[in-house]
C-alpha cells in the first residue's frame, strides 16, 4: 500500500500538465498562525532548509510540496543518467525540466516566484507553487504549506488580509480528500488555537484533522505539555504529536536538520520519556505517511468515478467543438442541412433536444391557435360596441322617408358587417404571434440543436439573416390572406346558411309562443276576435315568409300600451321662443322617451340575428385563420428553408468567410483535448492500481 502515494503524485503530475485543479486529490494541508512553526515542521520532514525565512507573513502563496522517496540505487542511477551531483534534488513545475541540487537555490526560487505573482508588499495569491523533492531520506507525502493566519495588516497589506488568508485556507481544507495538519505552539493556550478552530469548522467530526504541537522546549519553567499531548485539554481523533524545532539562533548558525532531529529525540527522552516514541519529527512523518495512504485508499473509488464522469463530459465538449475543417464545401452543406432539419423537427415536435421549461416550436404554435387565438375570439362580444340606439337608428336610416312595414334587410347587413369586422385584429395578431415563435425557433436551434454553428459565428449570423428574411417576406402574404378571409365574410352575408336558417326558425317559434302568452293575458273587456285578428294577420304574414325567411318574424303585433314601452333617448328639437320663427334644422336635443313595443321587438330580433350570424362567422374564422397561417407561413417556410439557405449561402466565394472559426475556438479545442488526454491517462493510472492489487 506504500505505492499508493506515488500513484497520487503521478496523478498530480498529470493534472499539473494542463494546469487544472478540477480533481481534488488526497493531500495534507498545513494550517497555523504566523510564527507557529509551520515552516520548521515542513523542513524537518524534508530534512533540508528549503523555505523562505523572515518576520511577518513569509508564506504568501500555497506551496504544494511532493516528497518522493527513492532508493539509493535508483538515486545513483538517476544521478548518473542526468549528470546530477548528489542524492537529493528538486524540480519546480514552472521551470519545467530544470533540476535543482542546491537547496539554497530552491529557497531563492520560491521567493522569486512568490514576488513575481504576489508582489513585494506582503500581499498574497491563491496561485500555488509546485515543488517536488526527490530523496532517499523522505517518506512519500504530498503537503500544502499555506499562509499563516493573521489578524492585522502589516505594511502595504490590504485591510482585509485576514479574510483573504482565511478564504485561501478554506479553499484547500474544505476539500473532503484533504488531511488537515493543525500546527499550534506549545507556549500558547491550546484552547485558543486558531488552527484547530478553522479545522473544526470544515471537519466538525475531526475525522481528518491531526494536531501538531511545536516549541515544546520553549514552555515556561515548571510547566510541561503532558496534558496537551495526552489529549486531555483538546482531544483530537487522529492524535496530537509534539515536535521540537530549531530556534532562530540554530538557523542563523546553520544547524543541520539532521542534528536538530537528534537533539529533538534527546529532549523527548529526557522531558517526556513515556511519550518519546509517539512524538517527534520521525514519528510525525510515519504517521502522516500512514494516514495519507489510508486516506488515498478510501478516496480512490470516488476518485475513479469522478475521473470517468469528467472524461465523458470533456469528450462531449470536444465533439461539440468539432474537428478542424478540411472540406469546407462539404462542411458548409452539412451545417446548412442540419440546421434546416432541426428547424423543421422543432416545429414538428421531433427535435432531439426538447425544451422542458416552456412550450417551444410547434407546441407553442398549437397553443397560439387553440388557446390564445381561440380564447381571444370567444371573448369578443357579438354585440360589443352596439347599443339599442345604434340598431334603431340603422333600421330607420335604411327605410328612407317612408315609414317601414318591415325591418329592412340592409340594416341587418350593415350592423352584422360592423361586428364581423372586429374579428380582423385578433386574427392578424395571431399571425404576428406565430411569426414571433418562428423567429424564436432560430435561436432555439442555435443554442441546443446545432452547437457546431457556434464555431462559425459568421455562418451563424448569415443563417439567422436568411431565415429572418424568409419569415419577413412571408408575413405580408399571410396577413393579406387573413385579411381576405375576413373580407370574404364581409362580401356576402349568407342568410340562407343552414345554421342561420335554423336560428331564425327557432326565434320564430319563440316569438309565436310569446304572442300566444299575451293573448291569454288580455283582460276580458278586450274582444278576443280583435286581438286574434291582429294575431292572424301577423300569423299569415309569417306563414308567407316561412321559417327560412328572417323577415317573417318581424311582421307581428301592434304598438303596446304605455306600460310596455321601454326608455329611449331620442332627439327632439328645442321649443322655439315667442316671436321667433321655428327653424326645423335646429340641432335637436335628446330627451327621454320609451321604446314602443314594436321598436323594442325589432331591436331585439335584429340583435338576435346579429348574434346568431356573428357566431357562425366567428366559428369560420377560428377554423380558417390557423389553416391559412400554417399554409402561407409555417409550411411554406418548412418547405423552402433548405433551398433558401443553399441558394443564399452555398457559394464558392463565401466558403472561407462563412467557415472562419471564432478566435478562441481553436484554443478551447486544444485545452479540451489536453484535458481529455490527462483524464484518460489518470484513468489508466487508477486501472494499474487495480491490476497490481494496491487497491
Amino acid at each position: 500500500m506504500e505505492a499508493l502515494i506515488p500513484v497520487i503524485n503521478k496523478l498530480q503530475d498529470v493534472f499539473n500538465t494542463v494546469g487544472a485543479d478540477i480533481i481534488q486529490l488526497p493531500q495534507i494541508a498545513v494550517v497555523g498562525t504566523q510564527s507557529s512553526g509551520k515552516s520548521s515542521v515542513l523542513e524537518n520532514l524534508v530534512g533540508r532548509d528549503i523555505l523562505p525565512r523572515g518576520t511577518g507573513i513569509v508564506t504568501r502563496r500555497p506551496l504544494i510540496l511532493q516528497l518522493v522517496h527513492i532508493d539509493p540505487d535508483d538515486c545513483r542511477k538517476t544521478s548518473d543518467e542526468n549528470g546530477i551531483e548528489g542524492e537529493e534534488w528538486g524540480k519546480f513545475l514552472h521551470t519545467k525540466n530544470k533540476i535543482y541540487t542546491d537547496f539554497e537555490e530552491i529557497r531563492q526560487e520560491i521567493e522569486t516566484e512568490t514576488e513575481r505573482i504576489s508582489g513585494n508588499n506582503k500581499g498574497i495569491s491563491d496561485e500555488p507553487i509546485h515543488l517536488k523533492i526527490f530523496s532517499p531520506h523522505v517518506v512519500n507525502l504530498t503537503l500544502v504549506d499555506l499562509p499563516g493566519i493573521t489578524k492585522l495588516p502589516v505594511g502595504d497589506q490590504p485591510k482585509d488580509i485576514e479574510i483573504q488568508i482565511r478564504e485561501l485556507i478554506y479553499k484547500y481544507i474544505a476539500n473532503p480528500n484533504c488531511i488537515i495538519l493543525a500546527v499550534t505552539a506549545a507556549n500558547t493556550d491550546m484552547a485558543t488555537s486558531e488552527a484547530l478552530k478553522v479545522a473544526r469548522e470544515v471537519d466538525p467530526d475531526g475525522r481528518r484533522t491531526l494536531a501538531v504541537v511545536t516549541k515544546l522546549d520553549l514552555m515556561d519553567a515548571g510547566t510541561d505539555a503532558m496534558d496537551v499531548l495526552m489529549g486531555r485539554v483538546i482531544p483530537v481523533k487522529l492524535g496530537i504529536i509534539g515536535v521540537v524545532n530549531r530556534s532562530q539562533l540554530d538557523i542563523n548558525q546553520k544547524k543541520l536538520v539532521a542534528d536538530a532531529i537528534r537533539d529533538e529525540y534527546a529532549f523527548l527522552q529526557k522531558k517526556y520519556p513515556s511519550l518519546a516514541n509517539r512524538n517527534g519529527t520521525k514519528y510525525l512523518a510515519r504517521t502522516l505517511n500512514r494516514l495519507l495512504m489510508h486516506h488515498i485508499r478510501d478516496c480512490l473509488p470516488e476518485l475513479k468515478t469522478r475521473i470517468n464522469v469528467l472524461a465523458s463530459q470533456y469528450q462531449s465538449l470536444l465533439n461539440s467543438y468539432g474537428e478542424p475543417v478540411e472540406d469546407k464545401s462539404s462542411t458548409l452543406l452539412q451545417l446548412i442541412t442540419k440546421f434546416a432539419a432541426e428547424y423543421c423537427h422543432t416545429i414538428e415536435g421531433t427535435a432531439k433536444y426538447i425544451e422542458t421549461t416552456e412550450l417551444c416550436g410547434g407546441a407553442r404554435i398549437c397553443y397560439i391557435f387553440h388557446e390564445t387565438f381561440g380564447r381571444t375570439l370567444e371573448s369578443v362580444d357579438p354585440l360589443g360596441g352596439l347599443t339599442t340606439i345604434d340598431v334603431l337608428t340603422a333600421i330607420r336610416n335604411a327605410t328612407g322617408p317612408r315609414p317601414a312595414l318591415f325591418v329592412p334587410e340592409v340594416s341587418f347587413e350593415l350592423l352584422v358587417k360592423r361586428q364581423v369586422k372586429r374579428l380582423e385584429d385578433p386574427s392578424l395578431r395571431c399571425v404576428e404571434l406565430v411569426h414571433e415563435e418562428m423567429q424564436r425557433i432560430i435561436q432555439h436551434c442555435s443554442n441546443y440543436s446545432t452547437q457546431e454553428l457556434l464555431r462559425f459565428p459568421k455562418l451563424h449570423d448569415a443563417i439567422v439573416e436568411v431565415v429572418t428574411s424568409l419569415l419577413r417576406k412571408r408575413l405580408p402574404v399571410t396577413n393579406e390572406m387573413v385579411h381576405n378571409l375576413v373580407a370574404i365574410e364581409l362580401a356576402y352575408i349568407n342568410t340562407k346558411h343552414p345554421d342561420f336558417a335554423d336560428a331564425c326558425g327557432l326565434m320564430n317559434n319563440n316569438i309565436e309562443e310569446q304572442r300566444r302568452n299575451r293573448m291569454r293575458d288580455l283582460p276580458s273587456a278586450v274582444p278576443r276576435d280583435k286581438a286574434a285578428a291582429g294575431g292572424s294577420q301577423s300569423g299569415s304574414e309569417q306563414t308567407d315568409g316561412g321559417t327560412g325567411n328572417w323577415r317573417g318574424m318581424l311582421r307581428k303585433g301592434e304598438d303596446g300600451s304605455a306600460g310596455d314601452r321601454a326608455m329611449l333617448q331620442y332627439p327632439l328639437s328645442s321649443s322655439p321662443q315667442k316671436g321667433h320663427a321655428v327653424n326645423l334644422l335646429d340641432v335637436p336635443v335628446p330627451v327621454s322617451r320609451k321604446l314602443s313595443a314594436r321598436e323594442q321587438r325589432d331591436c331585439e330580433v335584429i340583435e338576435r340575428l346579429i348574434k346568431s350570424y356573428f357566431l357562425i362567422v366567428r366559428k369560420n374564422i377560428q377554423d380558417s385563420v390557423p389553416k391559412a397561417v400554417m399554409h402561407f407561413l409555417v409550411n411554406h417556410v418548412k418547405d423552402c428553408l433548405q433551398s433558401e439557405l443553399v441558394g443564399q449561402l452555398y457559394k464558392t466565394g463565401l466558403l472561407d468567410d462563412l467557415l472562419t472559426e471564432s478566435e478562441d475556438m481553436a484554443q478551447r479545442r486544444t485545452e479540451a483535448a489536453d484535458m481529455l488526454k490527462a483524464l484518460q491517462k489518470a484513468s489508466q493510472v487508477i486501472a494499474e492500481i487495480r491490476e497490481t492489487h494496491l487497491w
